[in-house]
């Protein structure tokens, strides 16, 4: 089998590999090309992948705060999450399959656009995003184990940054069981991942029937009308669909950018595209109808809208619930840390010193420094504003999409030389100037300035939400027109 998908022209040939790479400081083994022989992620990888990260505790915040912020009927707010998955889908195609041509993670890949000292700047933006996202989801995850701990040793009234005892104790709970089962390896993670996502869905599912059963007659009625009713939004309606489409696609900003660490994993991009179909469109039709339902029946149940599923749990009495309700979200925030927060930044962090850093050194360092963004969370960092938040944190990286897709498909025309990828030499063809391509830190420069100015500048706060889209044009048509003229030709390619 293995032998039959190296002579696949979709895989790249490993045997073209020079040996020599080996001694560059540019290579380590986690960063090296993987073979296809030692490739075993499926479609069904990649859309627990995709379960794990919509409901998380933190994903299923967001979006029931999303039902509540713009003053549209549910069935609209459903409307534009679906459409953000179909959005999220085309991007994450276009950035996942070179890895599985090449079987290189992101901070690789991009050497090819920014040069091979340059990647190391959106590997450190990716990683100081994906160290800030792990420490909230530990935080959130640490939500739901405090609830067990409560019913067993109870709570206390002591708080320290907001939190009590029992919630820290949670917290370092959560924290060491994600160093644990990152220590363990990706195939202990993939097999984390693919009872965690399922099981998820069965107990929101419950919950949304317990919660449809006490609402009663009045839930469907109150869909259409209740979120408007609780939102001081001020922008018309087609803004406002817009807006919650841009937040969704912003929110999954830095999992699009460096999808290829989860993608070289894959064994075909038919694959990729399966798992990505189902994972993000589907799925969203699926967790949306859920948060939908369960967002608009606590405002009918209880007079306001809880946001956070741990909370709900706590107000449904039905302790047997609450017991595997708490488990079963803990697993699942757990699991899209490790993917989407713990993984990129181990693979960023290895990139900038890779003889130095390996894989399991940079998990590291982003646990410990995670540890204290969750553990100001609550006090601080949340004060932002979730929807605030992810949109800034998308608007940085935003440029980096444009650029790596534009890089790729239109300039490099789908063929990167892997040899100069490790190769640290001026002859090389991705050393451009001392390491560094300047048209693409241009490219990058100018779609982050406008993609950050959607967020800080009050005159375009109207483009709220849309700055992860823009800023990732913007960056892709600049590197393009700065770039065509060093475009692959075609005869090139044939001589290759």
């Amino acid at each position: 089998m293995s032998n039959k998908r190296q002579q696949d022209p979709a895989i790249y040939d490993h045997s073209q590999l020079d040996s020599t790479i080996k001694h560059s400081r540019l290579y380590n083994e986690d960063l090296a090309p993987l073979p296809p022989n030692e490739r075993t992620w499926g479609w069904f990888s990649i859309f627990n992948v995709w379960s794990n990260d919509i409901q998380s505790l933190f994903g299923y915040t967001l979006a029931a705060s999303l039902f509540l912020s713009y003053g549209l009927s549910g069935w609209w707010v459903m409307a534009a999450i679906i459409c953000a998955g179909f959005i999220v889908m085309l991007m994450v195609n276009l950035t996942g399959k070179p890895s599985v041509k090449y079987g290189i993670p992101f901070p690789v890949l991009i050497r090819a656009s920014l040069g091979v000292n340059g990647a190391n700047l959106p590997a450190v933006l990716r990683a100081i995003i994906g160290i800030f996202w792990y420490g909230v989801q530990t935080y959130f995850a640490s939500t739901a184990v405090a609830i067990l701990l409560t019913l067993i040793i109870g709570g206390s009234d002591a708080t320290l940054l907001g939190l009590n005892s029992t919630a820290w104790i949670a917290f370092i709970i959560v924290w060491l069981f994600q160093i644990m089962l990152f220590w363990a390896g990706i195939e202990p993670i993939k097999h984390f991942l693919n009872w965690a996502g399922p099981l998820v869905y069965v107990v929101m599912v419950v919950l949304m029937g317990m919660i449809w059963y006490q609402s009663g007659s009045q839930l469907l009625p109150a869909i259409s009308s209740i979120f408007t009713n609780n939102s001081d939004y001020d922008g018309n309606q087609f803004q406002a669909f817009t807006a919650i489409v841009g937040t969704m696609v912003a929110y999954f900003a830095a999992v699009v950018i460096n999808f290829g660490d989860f993608s070289r994993f894959l064994r075909s991009e038919r694959d990729m595209k399966l798992g990505n179909l189902i994972g993000l469109p589907v799925n969203m039709f699926f967790f949306s109808f859920i948060a939908l339902v369960i967002t608009a029946g606590t405002l009918v149940i209880f007079g306001e809208a809880l946001t956070n599923p741990s909370d709900i749990v706590e107000r449904v009495d039905a302790l047997p619930l609450t017991i595997i309700a708490a488990l079963t979200f803990f697993a699942a925030t757990v699991g899209i840390n490790m993917v989407a927060n713990f993984i990129p930044p181990a693979y960023d962090l290895a990139n900038l010193f890779p003889k130095h850093i390996s894989f399991r050194k940079g998990g590291l360092i982003t646990a410990i420094i995670a540890f204290f963004v969750g553990g100001l969370w609550l006090s601080f960092i949340s004060k932002i504003g979730i929807v605030g938040f992810v949109n800034a944190i998308g608007a940085v990286i935003a440029p980096f999409f444009g650029i790596l897709v534009v890089d790729y498909y239109l300039i490099k025309r789908q063929h990167i030389d892997m040899n100069d990828l490790f190769s640290d030499k001026p002859t090389g063809a991705y050393y451009y100037y001392k390491g560094w391509n300047i048209r693409g830190l241009i490219a990058f420069a100018v779609g982050a300035i406008f993609s950050i100015a959607t967020i800080l500048v009050p005159v375009l706060t109207k483009l709220e939400g849309y700055g992860f889209l823009m800023g990732a044009a913007i960056g892709g048509i600049v590197y393009w027109l700065l770039m065509r003229p060093y475009a692959v030709s075609a005869d090139a390619i044939v001589k290759r």
